[in-house]
C-alpha cells in the first residue's frame, strides 16, 4: 500500500532508534504493531499503525523535527542504550536538555568512555555505522602491564575474533612504565568489544579505554558528560567517506548489449 514503510526504516525517520538497533529489539520480541509482535522488514504506515516498544506507545511522525548531530564525551559508568532494564545510568541522561529524542551511533561499552555520536537521523547514523564506510576510530588504551614489540605487531597486524581476522590496526606506544602501557589504538571496523579483545588475544589486559576520534570528529577538550553538535565541516566529512566508498566499489560492466558507460555496484 502507498504509504507504507518498514518498521525499521520507520523508527529510523522518526529518531527513535537505528535501524540496527531496531532489528535487535523486533528479534527480541519487544515491538508490536497494533497489539502484534512484529518481524523485521514488516511493512506499516506511520500515520495509522500504532507501535509500541516494551509496551509503550511510540510517536513516528517525523514532521517538523530537528536534525541533530551532536558529539558526547560519555563518562564511565554509562550505558549507550535508550533504557536499561537493570536500572543503570544511560548516557541518554546526558542529553535530556535536547528537545528531541536522539539516540547513539554505534557503541561503548559501560565502562569504556569518550567520544560518542549521536542523531536523530537514521540515514546519518547508517552512514557513519556502515562497514562499507572504514571511518577510522581511534582509542587511548591503558593495560597492565609492558607491551612487547610482538604484541604491537600482532595487534597491527589483525587477530582473529569469532573465526574472522580484523583488519589491521595502527597502533602506537604512548607511554611504557614498569607494570603500565599505554597504547594508541586506531581501527576501522566496530565490533562487539574489539579493542578489549584484540588486546585480550595477546594476552593484554585492558585497565582503561577512551576513543577519542570518529572519522574527523575529534573529542578534544570537551569534559566528561558534555556535548557539542557536529560541525557541518564535520558532517560533510563523514557522509563523503561513505560516498567515496560507493564510487570505489563500482566497476565497468562488459556485458554483451550494454554501453561502455553502463556500471554496477561491486558485490
Amino acid at each position: 500500500m502507498a504509504g507504507n514503510i518498514r518498521i525499521q526504516k520507520a523508527l529510523s525517520d522518526a529518531g527513535i532508534t537505528s535501524r540496527r538497533a531496531a532489528e535487535k529489539l523486533i528479534e527480541e520480541g519487544r515491538i508490536k504493531v497494533n497489539g502484534r509482535t512484529c518481524i523485521i522488514g514488516q511493512q506499516i504506515d506511520p500515520k495509522r499503525d500504532k507501535v509500541m516498544i516494551d509496551g509503550e506507545p511510540v510517536e513516528l511522525s517525523v514532521k517538523d523535527k530537528r536534525k541533530w548531530y551532536i558529539a558526547l564525551n560519555k563518562p564511565r559508568g554509562y550505558v549507550t542504550t535508550m533504557s536499561d532494564e537493570l536500572g543503570r545510568k544511560c548516557v541518554t541522561e546526558l542529553v535530556s536538555d535536547i528537545p528531541e529524542r536522539i539516540y547513539p551511533v554505534g557503541r561503548l561499552d559501560r565502562n569504556s568512555e569518550g567520544l560518542l555520536i549521536m542523531t536523530n537521523d537514521g540515514d546519518f547514523a547508517n552512514i557513519v555505522m556502515h562497514p562499507r564506510s572504514e571511518i577510522e576510530k581511534t582509542y587511548r588504551v591503558t593495560v597492565d602491564s609492558e607491551v612487547t614489540e610482538e604484541q604491537v605487531v600482532d595487534l597491527s597486524a589483525g587477530v582473529v575474533l569469532d573465526g574472522v581476522r580484523t583488519l589491521p590496526a595502527v597502533v602506537n606506544v604512548v607511554t611504557k612504565e614498569e607494570g603500565r602501557t599505554v597504547l594508541l589504538m586506531t581501527i576501522k571496523e566496530g565490533k562487539n568489544r574489539q579493542i578489549r579483545r584484540m588486546c585480550e588475544s595477546v594476552g593484554l589486559t585492558v585497565s582503561r579505554l577512551k576513543r577519542i576520534v570518529i572519522g574527523p570528529v575529534r573529542l578534544g577538550m570537551l569534559k566528561p558528560g558534555a556535548w557539542r553538535e557536529l560541525t557541518a565541516m564535520e558532517l560533510k566529512q563523514l557522509r563523503s567517506k561513505y560516498e567515496s566508498s560507493i564510487k570505489t566499489n563500482e566497476k565497468p560492466v562488459n556485458k554483451k548489449g550494454k554501453g561502455k558507460g553502463s556500471w554496477s555496484q561491486k558485490k
